[in-house]
């Protein structure tokens, strides 16, 4: 148990998501045992003591989530609602608390999966694994990130921005790390066997992770050899895919999709429909931000975009279409194999990006990283347009 309590303390700071030194993870087997010592363990114990859990995931945010976060906190000081697709799913919403104190961790953790705690950070548990503790944090911290933006740009649209927000945004704007432009150098094509599509998939994954093009263990990966579809399966960290990688054939004559992404039909409906070989999923930041950004506030299907919207949007040519997790009706199983089909990528509204590749997983990462880059550029010329860049 502490070694996983170590994995998943280097894992937030090589995510940038916390400084070095900062995360104190515990974990409950036989005992009960930290990552590191720290005085608030005391207080944290007591919390394992009165909910069914086997870990807890505490740590003050890096820059600019913390200055995010903490700013969200005053805005909405007893809970903070994010309306992307991951919080939707998982999350529902985040408690804030106002001070770090053993009985009102226990009650908002008895509610929701984590709790923020202004001045001090996160708090999120795992019912299982350390790991689930650090899925939920990865994702407060990306639903924060996405919110806080998503309403500056909201707001830059109706005329309401206040001066608070506005030296708070103009705070978080300089702490921004600069875009990546390089690419990684991944295998080429072609892979000729198993094994060879396999290394590929692994390497591409932890690609996206490093580059920052997913949070936590959300995204998916698959590639097409004749017809079988190699996936990600579900749940799966795509910085960690080797032995998580399922072969499913698509006349769908063995089981292996019982384990494979909930995504797996929206990948084989793109190779139906296209050429390709490969398709990347990832939850770039400013990618999801664009997708939620809408100019008609009065539009009768508000708070119901992600699944709804009729318009035929676009973020620099990308299209962006509606469709829940999974199948459905209103499933992007429906809405995303046309759009990737037809333009080689498609933003999924508040979800993130889908992207293909005719050959290897090169010119699939190098779409996905060019797209979040472009919605990162345009996000800041839409302000500048609406003279309202600080």
């Amino acid at each position: 148990m502490k070694q996983l309590c170590d994995k998943y303390a280097a894992k937030m700071v090589k995510q940038g998501l916390t400084a070095p030194g900062e995360p104190i993870i515990g974990g409950l087997d036989a005992e009960l045992v930290w990552n590191r010592d720290d005085a608030r363990c005391e207080i944290l114990e007591s919390v394992f003591r009165e909910l069914p859990i086997n870990s807890l995931v505490f740590a003050k945010p890096a820059a600019p989530y913390a200055t995010i976060i903490d700013f969200l906190a005053t805005r909405y000081p007893e809970t903070i609602r994010p309306q992307d697709t991951e919080t939707r799913t998982f999350l529902h919403d985040v408690p804030v608390c106002e001070t770090f104190s053993a009985p009102a961790i226990i009650d908002a953790l008895k509610k929701r999966k984590a709790v923020i705690i202004p001045g001090e950070g996160i708090v999120s548990f795992g019912t299982v694994t350390p790991e689930q503790g650090f899925v939920f944090y990865s994702s407060t911290v990306f639903a924060c990130f996405v919110l806080f933006f998503s309403e500056y740009m909201a707001a830059a649209r109706r005329g309401t921005i206040d001066e608070a927000y506005k030296a708070v945004f103009k705070q978080v704007v300089r702490q921004l790390p600069a875009p990546r432009t390089e690419l990684p150098n991944l295998q080429s094509a072609p892979l000729p066997d198993e094994e060879a599509i396999l290394g590929a998939m692994a390497e591409a994954g932890r690609a996206v992770v490093g580059y920052g093009l997913v949070d936590s263990f959300f995204g998916n990966i698959s590639y097409r050899d004749n017809d079988i579809v190699y996936i990600s399966q579900t749940g799966s960290s795509l910085d960690e895919l080797e032995g998580c990688i399922d072969p499913c054939r698509m006349d769908k004559s063995t089981t292996h999709g019982l384990t494979a992404s909930s995504e797996l039909s929206a990948h084989e409906d793109v190779y139906r429909r296209a050429d390709v070989r490969c398709i990347l999923h990832g939850h770039p930041k400013f990618s999801v931000i664009m997708s939620m950004d809408c100019d008609k506030p009065d539009c009768e299907l508000r708070g119901k975009c992600h699944v709804l919207c009729n318009e035929c949007r676009t973020m620099e040519g990308i299209p962006i279409v509606p469709g829940e997790v999974g199948t459905g009706p209103t499933g992007l199983c429906n809405t995303l194999p046309p759009a990737v089909a037809a333009s080689g990528a498609a933003i999924v509204h508040g979800h993130g990006v889908f992207v293909s590749g005719e050959s290897d997983f090169n010119e699939a990462f190098a779409r996905l990283l060019s797209i979040e880059n472009q919605s990162r550029e345009r996000y800041f010329c839409l302000l500048k347009e609406l003279g309202t860049l600080p």
